[in-house]
Order: structure tokens, then C-alpha cells, then sequence
């Protein structure tokens, strides 16, 4: 799957799924614009075992792909549009892809902190959807912007996650994933008439650095389900070949508005992960149950039983009549 010539901004590039998508993008021939905090004031500068945007980019010229590096705070939405008039400048106002990946609240999501909402410090809401749901909406404005220069083309992929239906982490987080993907359903609305494809992207249990070294140091919150459902799932680039595989569709139109699962894109696509296995869909009863705290109900699943999306839509509808 060729993107040669095709122009890409990927958020949160450092490590975790930013940096799968950047590499992926790589090594399909983009030129890439990739973000990530300032060196100082990385997560990587505390805990060495992570990699760095410097690193993410040197590993992506390492696949082909042309690596612009731009340190930018993304609480910051002045250095966002400052980053986007950039770009265009640069650029010559040409955007193919624009993949918002940016999220600064893993460690609190995945700290083992199990208090309610109400006593929490509320200013968790913007910990979790600053740098989340709002910076997405900024990035998703300007860039569009640039492909309303470019003749209306272009693929924005807002990374979301299963905390958009059902509860997971915490009242906040569940929030700003259910808002996300209502935003890109909406955008996609007002894009309809044009060729920019806006989707949700939801990955399945992620193997990132972080959540990997949460596993194995006992860091993390989880139980031993949720713990082997992340060591069996997916590599971080497994995302990436889900945004490459849309980009380079001619029809991907036909997604626009849609929430889509990483490993459904997979099946559709007929490509497997980057050590061949197929990864378990989060579409899975199993893994659903475990996460909704049906525990002792997910032992006696088979792991075989997979819903469809509707059924897990109904599953979550809170309307009652």
C-alpha cells in the first residue's frame, strides 16, 4: 500500500500508538510531521525506557518515510495553530492525512486510582480531555483548513477507544472517547459533500510501553484477564497498518462518519500484525464481560464468541421507553 507523495501530521508520535501509525506511515512512503512534547517534559525524560519523538523519527527515516520533528504543546492551542500555519507553509497548503493521536493522561487512567468521580480533584476533567477532546477538535479544524486549500481531499483519523461505550478508567475519560467519536460523526457530516473522510479509530487491547511496564511491575489496576488481554493484543503498529489501509482506499469515503475497530479493519483488509498473529477483536463477549466486571460470567465464555457492533451499541443504550 503506496502513500508516496501523500503528506501526513501524526499527534502523540512519541511512543504507544502515535509511534506505530508514524512508522507505518513511514514505511509507506509519507512524509511525515510527527508531535510530542518537549524533551523536558516527556514522561521519557523520567522514565528511560521510553522511547522518544527523536527516536520515533530516526526509526521512520530508517523505513523510507521523510521525518519533520515539531515539539508542540498541545494544552496550548496557540502553539497548535502556530504548528498548522507551519505545515502549510511548508508544505506549499498540501494535508493528506492527519491522524490526532494526542492524549498526556495514560499514567492517571492506568494509576490504580479507584476513586469516584466526586472525590477526585475535578480538575482530572482536563488532565484527561485538554490535550484529548479538545486539542482534537483544534487539530481537526485546522487541518482541515489546510485541505480546504489542497481541493477539499484528505483522511482525518481521530484515535478514540471502547471508553466511548462503556464505562473504563474513569466518568472523565469515558466522556471525552464518547464525545470524540460523536465529533467525527458530526465533522463528517458537514465534510459529506466533500472528499475529506473523517472516522473514530478504536484500537483493541494496545501492548504500549507504558500499559506493558504498568503489567509487568504490578503497576496497573487490572485483573488477570484484563492483564493477559493486553500482553495478547496487538503491537502498536497494528493501528498504523489500520491508517495506511484506509488511506490508500480509493473508496474510504465510504467510512466517513464511522467508528471503526482496528481488528475489523484487519479482517476487512486482509492484513495481520507485525508478527503475523491475528489479534483478538474487542468485539469479543469474553473480554466485554471482564470489563464490565461480569467476571465470574467471562470464565465460562468461550473466546470464540465475538457481538457485532450493534449488538454492543444496544448493549450500552441507556434509553429507556
Amino acid at each position: 500500500m503506496s502513500l508516496k507523495s501523500k503528506i501526513a501530521i501524526v499527534t502523540g508520535a512519541s511512543r504507544g500508538c502515535g509511534r506505530g501509525v508514524a512508522l507505518q506511515l513511514a514505511e509507506a512512503g509519507c512524509t511525515l510531521y510527527i508531535t510530542g512534547r518537549a524533551p523536558s517534559k516527556t514522561l521519557s525524560s523520567e522514565l528511560t525506557y521510553l522511547p522518544t519523538l527523536e527516536g520515533t523519527a530516526e526509526e521512520c527515516r530508517k523505513r523510507g518515510g521523510i521525518c519533520h520533528v515539531r515539539y508542540v504543546d498541545h494544552s496550548n492551542m496557540d502553539e497548535v495553530e502556530k504548528f498548522f500555519d507551519e505545515v502549510a507553509s511548508e508544505t506549499d497548503n498540501q494535508l493528506d492525512i492527519l491522524v490526532n493521536n494526542a492524549f498526556s493522561a495514560v499514567t492517571k487512567c492506568g494509576s490504580g486510582d479507584t476513586r469516584k468521580f466526586f472525590e477526585r480533584d475535578p480538575e482530572i476533567w482536563d488532565d484527561i480531555n485538554n490535550v484529548g477532546l479538545r486539542n482534537q477538535y483544534y487539530c481537526s479544524v485546522y487541518g482541515t483548513r489546510i485541505m480546504r486549500k489542497n481541493g477539499m481531499k484528505g483522511l482525518i483519523v481521530n484515535i478514540s477507544s471502547l471508553g466511548g461505550i462503556m464505562y473504563l478508567f474513569t466518568v472523565a475519560y469515558g466522556v471525552g472517547k464518547m464525545a470524540l467519536d460523536r465529533m467525527s460523526s458530526d465533522m463528517a457530516q458537514e465534510l459529506q459533500d466533500t472528499g475529506i473522510t473523517v472516522i473514530s479509530l478504536w484500537p483493541s487491547a494496545v501492548k504500549t510501553e507504558l500499559i506493558t511496564n504498568m503489567i509487568e511491575t504490578s503497576a496497573g489496576s487490572w485483573g488477570a484477564t484484563e492483564n493477559k488481554m493486553f500482553l495478547n493484543g496487538e503491537s502498536t503498529e497494528y493501528c498504523g497498518k489500520a491508517v495506511v489501509a484506509i488511506a490508500a482506499d480509493p473508496k474510504k469515503k465510504y467510512w466517513n462518519g464511522s467508528t471503526l475497530i482496528t481488528t475489523d479493519m484487519g479482517n476487512y483488509y486482509s492484513y495481520t500484525d507485525i508478527d503475523g498473529r491475528i489479534p483478538t477483536n474487542m468485539r469479543q463477549l469474553r473480554g466485554l464481560l471482564s470489563l464490565a466486571g461480569y467476571h465470574s460470567m467471562a470464565g465460562w465464555c468461550p473466546e470464540w464468541v465475538n457481538l457485532p457492533g450493534w449488538a454492543i451499541t444496544l448493549w450500552q443504550n441507556k434509553i429507556h421507553y
